[in-house]
């Protein structure tokens, strides 16, 4: 009698109440040995990630950080309006200029116009604003000890970076009687990128070792230990070479290096470890190799590629989103996922056929088991067996509590307050927060709290009383604390057009700020548009951009969330379930967030950086799709061992604590080294890396032991046989499409 463990349940389709088909049998061919020459997948793959990795190696040089704005906005067409017409816009580029005289000293004053002249003259600057060009107070210092130099530069994100690249190096500094420094987002940029690449290869350095370790104490092999990290190998290089090209398409973020190491190793572990421990299994059956690959391929290989197609479409999600940022961080995301699941299910089963038993090889952790069993460890995890019967045994109870300890840990974000990256994201000491800081400091209207007012149609000598009436009623509206004509470039007073500035009293953040803004755009205005931006404005403008698309966004990862659920399951009540148990598991690593970074209470924790009282508004939506996508990863690991197991015996319970039972320690070690992995990101100096870092820790190390190994079982438990229900008809028309599947293979 063969064992029921063993059986090939591959085919079977669970009916309206999940009954199921009978078991589904094979001839004897299934396991006759076919000549086959397994080196030669390997060859390939290796030939073909050394041709990936000469692509990757320059993308580094090509990325660049920005796209955080939503365009199309009326606050971006402002924006344009005002580099194309009056050279002013938000600059790209600013200098701090202090003069050891005073800015209005005859020396300080000559050679801020030889810097003044020096920067508009370079290649790759469209305009230049100085107060010693123009003598805009706005520009000065309140105690007269220092000046702003602004620059706007050509071309897009990059071409900015790189023209700040090459030109910042050489005007800072001190010049004489001025002492120069660099802020503005295109240095930024430059120093993001600084950054972020030492921190992504110290991140690495702690991983791997980390990594290496959790897999050789879960798996007790080095020689199957080194499988996942092929896998991770494979889909990094690959992801490299993908975003090399894509920044020829359109704007890839620096950050999305960070992202494909992160993820691309922790979805090697997730499917290594699977593949692995499924290989082993059929060994322990008394299978050849042959056959031992064989159905390791076609069972946990198809799911494998549910779990990539899941984290994919997750990100896909996001591509919809109006943010040049998340859109490309979409793409590194899908990427990886795709590569990796190429890797696990085309890769690996050579690599497994060559190892054949000597996968078991090379156990650093024999000697410490003296008088235990040897080999590899046991299928299944008496520890997640006891748990799963206890939670099985009190459903709703067990249930309840890690339900509301879940609503408890996602509480902090009830009062979350979005804002967007700026300088702050990087170490107190780099250049571009120093800088900025002291102009914030300094200033009496720091450019952050400014709006301009683009009114493009008027004349400013016919229309002048019209215009005196407008600025006195700007002025009376609260929350402004001063205003005035702007007078550079074109100028408010040469041709057609004007812009009048708005000092705000409030930091663009706060919601007084944003009221200014909506109450600005409903002010009745001189003759033609008005038109407000200005960092607040555009704030508001990408939240409400970003606020539009959302329900799409979410609907794109429900509805493919759920085919792919459906297609493993058969049920339709199971992926209702996944998805709203997911987001629940979701708001763990969002509370974390708000309480960790917005609030500043894991400072000390995590490093110092600068709790500036928001959290940058994408940080949520990217924290959703990688986390969404990897908990579904977990979901479908579980999922599939519960049906297969409940296909034959009929046994709700009892399938359940099997499922929980065979991949608990899978899931577990997966989602530790997914926390390693990604929870080495909080040693980045940017704040933003922490932060994800941070959030995705938490959010797979909570999934995995609450969520998967209490709230789930839990709730399989009490919904019965009610987790297997579809209408017939539907059924039927999964049972044809399994059929298709197992055919085509």
């Amino acid at each position: 009698m063969t064992p029921p463990g063993d059986l090939d349940t591959a085919a079977l389709t669970p009916g309206p109440l999940g009954a199921g088909a009978p078991p589904h049998t094979r001839g004897p061919a299934t396991d006759r040995p076919r000549r086959v020459r397994p080196w030669l997948v390997p060859a390939a793959a290796a030939v073909l990630t050394l041709l990936l990795a000469a692509v990757g190696a320059g993308a580094s040089g090509r990325l660049a950080n920005g796209g955080y704005f939503a365009s199309g906005t009326e606050s971006a067409r402002a924006d344009r309006i005002l580099a194309d017409r009056f050279g002013a816009g938000t600059p790209d580029l600013v200098l701090l200029v202090r003069a050891e005289g005073g800015v209005d000293d005859e020396r300080a004053r000559e050679e801020g116009l030889r810097l003044t002249r020096r920067l508009a003259e370079s290649a790759g600057v469209a305009s230049v604003r100085s107060y010693w060009a123009g003598e805009d107070a706005g520009l000065r210092a309140e105690d007269g000890s220092a000046a702003l130099v602004t620059a706007d530069l050509a071309g897009g994100d990059r071409d900015a970076t790189r023209t700040a690249e090459a030109l910042v190096p050489g005007l800072t500094g001190t010049h004489g009687a001025l002492t120069v420094s660099a802020t503005g987002s295109a240095w930024v940029s430059v120093e993001a990128k600084r950054y972020s690449k030492p921190d992504l290869v110290r991140a690495e350095l702690v991983a791997a070792p980390l990594t290496l370790l959790l897999l050789v104490i879960a798996l007790r092999s080095l020689v199957a230990a080194l499988v996942p990290l092929l896998i991770g190998v494979v889909s990094v290089v690959g992801t490299m070479a993908v975003l090399r090209l894509l920044t020829y398409a359109m704007p890839v973020s620096v950050f999305a290096m960070n992202l494909t190491s992160a993820l691309g190793f922790g979805l090697a572990v997730d499917y290594g470890l699977f593949l692995v421990t499924r290989y082993r299994e059929e060994l322990r059956a008394g299978r050849p190799v042959e056959a031992a690959v064989r159905r390791t391929a076609r069972r946990a290989g198809r799911t494998v590629l549910v779990s990539a197609c899941a984290v994919a479409l997750s990100m896909s999600a996001l591509l919809v989103l109006p943010l040049p940022f998340l859109r490309s961080m979409a793409c590194a995301g899908m990427a990886v996922a795709l590569f990796s699941a190429a890797a696990a299910t085309l890769l690996v089963p050579p690599v497994l056929a060559l190892l054949g038993r000597r996968i078991d090889r090379w156990d650093p952790s024999r000697p410490l088991r003296r008088g235990r069993a040897a080999g590899p460890p046991r299928p299944d995890s008496p520890f997640w067996r006891r748990v799963a019967r206890t939670v099985t045994g009190r459903p709703l109870w067990f249930g309840g509590v890690c339900a509301a300890v879940l609503l408890l840990m996602a509480s902090p974000f009830a009062h979350v307050r979005f804002g967007l990256s700026d300088d702050r994201m990087l170490p107190v000491g780099a250049e571009a927060h120093r800088t900025a800081d002291a102009i914030r400091a300094g200033f009496a209207s720091p450019a952050d709290r400014t709006l301009a007012i683009v009114l493009p149609d008027v004349d400013p000598v016919r229309d002048a009383a019209a215009l005196r009436a407008y600025e006195r009623d700007v002025s009376d509206q609260r929350s402004v604390r001063s205003v005035g004509w702007a007078r550079s470039g074109a100028g408010a007073g040469s041709g057609k057009g004007a812009v009048l500035l708005v000092a705000g009293a409030r930091e663009p953040y706060a919601r007084g700020a944003q009221d200014l803004v909506r109450t600005l755009r409903a002010l009745p205005g001189p003759p033609g548009e008005h038109l407000v931006t200005g960092r607040a404005a555009l704030l508001a403008d990408t939240k409400d951009a970003v606020r539009a698309r959302l329900p799409l966004a979410a609907g794109i990862a429900a509805v493919t969330t759920w085919l792919m659920l459906f297609v493993l399951t058969g049920s339709v009540v199971l992926p209702l379930k996944a998805l709203l148990i997911g987001a629940l598991s979701l708001g763990t690593s969002f509370g974390a967030m708000v309480f960790g970074f917005q609030d500043g209470h894991l400072r000390r924790v995590v490093g110092d950086f600068t709790a500036t009282g928001t959290v940058d508004m994408t940080m949520p939506l990217l924290l959703f799709a990688i986390a969404f996508g990897l908990a579904i990863d977990y979901e479908i690991f579980l999922l599939s061992r519960v049906r297969e197991h409940y296909l034959l015996t009929g046994d709700n319970r009892g399938a359940v604590v099997e499922g929980v039972a065979r991949t608990g320690r899978l899931v577990t070690t997966g989602a530790l080294a997914v926390a390693v992995v990604t929870g080495a990101l909080v040693t980045s100096g940017v704040t933003q890396l922490k932060l994800l870092g941070t959030g995705l820790a938490t959010a797979v190390l909570v999934d995995a032991v609450l969520v998967r190994g209490v709230l789930v079982p839990a709730y399989l438990t009490v919904a019965g046989r009610l987790n297997w229900w579809a209408p017939r008809w539907v059924a039927r028309l999964h049972g044809r499409f399994r059929l298709v599947l197992e055919r085509g293979r």
